[in-house]
């Protein structure tokens, strides 16, 4: 109990900063959607000044601030320069998408990096070693904007077997196939956001498989004839996974971030699309709440992470 109340005021506490910082971050760029050719250009100086009024941001900058932080406390993220809908609805419209595809990336990349990880290390120096290690570091280095453009070229345009972009096909459909439709158009997308993150994650397991394999309990497990199996499940994989859970959650930002790019790309209206959308419109709202909602997301799994980690590993605590 008391260690959770711990973790709650950290996740307050960094949420404060996250927002003060990116708060003076976006004031702090250049122009605004109130400028010069954002607006009509016939509109007047009166009218620009009536709807800075309306939004709050003819107030002193600290004080925006207090009120802004002040609605959020009460789960109100302000109204959208653009459409003039409420922010926190035009959110959880879009999040949900997001959500599935960061999960099901997440697990994926999880399942995929320890399997080709570990045979890395078992055929330590063989083949399929090297050929792994290539594999990463063609993952490591390559942009995921360029992949997905070379996937919807050649599954897409070539072969006519993937949908090309958004979430489901102009013919509207029911039931199972509503989803299996919806899943097929997000082959593409999770396909990019998993290999481009496989690369690092591939290498650390190798790595730190190759040290359990040489450490003495392993040689001593090993000298008592036990199965390959058995070695797998109770020596490697049980001291490999509380690093690789730690890992995870330092590499859920990158998720999170590539999902701006990749739903931009796929034109999937998921919270990475509006960010863009919103950036290049300069709607300080929805950017701002989007901020704090990926930004808790991030210390929530962060959170997660460290429960789970005490789980696989009660020492862990002790150590802390």
């Amino acid at each position: 109990m008391k260690t959770g109340l711990i973790k709650l005021r950290y996740i307050i506490l960094m949420l404060l900063l996250i927002s003060l910082i990116s708060f003076m971050a976006i004031h702090a760029a250049p122009n605004s959607f109130f400028g010069a050719g954002e607006l009509n250009p016939n509109m007047t100086e009166e009218a620009i000044a009536q709807l800075k009024a309306v939004y709050g941001l003819d107030k002193p900058l600290h004080q925006q601030y207090i009120d802004w932080v002040v609605n959020l406390a009460h789960l109100n993220f302000g109204i959208s320069f653009v459409t003039g809908a409420d922010v926190s609805s035009e959110i959880a419209k879009r999040l949900p998408i997001t959500l599935l595809i960061n999960i099901v990336s997440l697990f994926l990349v999880l399942v995929i990096s320890i399997y080709l990880g570990i045979k890395a290390a078992l055929g330590h120096g063989s083949w399929l070693d090297s050929g792994i290690r290539q594999l990463s570091l063609i993952s490591f280095a390559m942009p995921s904007f360029y992949l997905a453009l070379l996937l919807m070229l050649f599954f897409s345009v070539e072969l006519e077997l993937l949908p090309i972009a958004g979430l489901h096909s102009v013919e509207p459909k029911e039931g199972i196939a509503y989803y299996s439709d919806m899943a097929r158009h997000l082959i593409l997308p999770i396909g990019v956001m998993v290999f481009v993150s496989l690369g690092s994650m591939i290498v650390y397991i190798r790595s730190l498989t190759l040290e359990i394999l040489k450490s003495d309990y392993y040689y001593f497990a090993r000298s008592r004839g036990l199965a390959e199996s058995l070695l797998l499940r109770r020596y490697i994989l049980r001291n490999l996974l509380p690093p690789v859970v730690t890992l995870l959650g330092l590499s859920l930002p990158g998720l999170i971030g590539g999902s701006v790019i990749l739903e931009t790309i796929f034109s999937i209206e998921g919270m990475g699309q509006l960010f863009y959308l919103s950036a290049l419109s300069r709607d300080y709202p929805v950017i701002m709440g989007i901020l704090i909602i990926t930004a808790f997301l991030t210390l929530l799994g962060n959170m997660m992470a460290d429960m789970l980690l005490l789980k696989l590993n009660p020492y862990a605590k002790r150590e802390r």
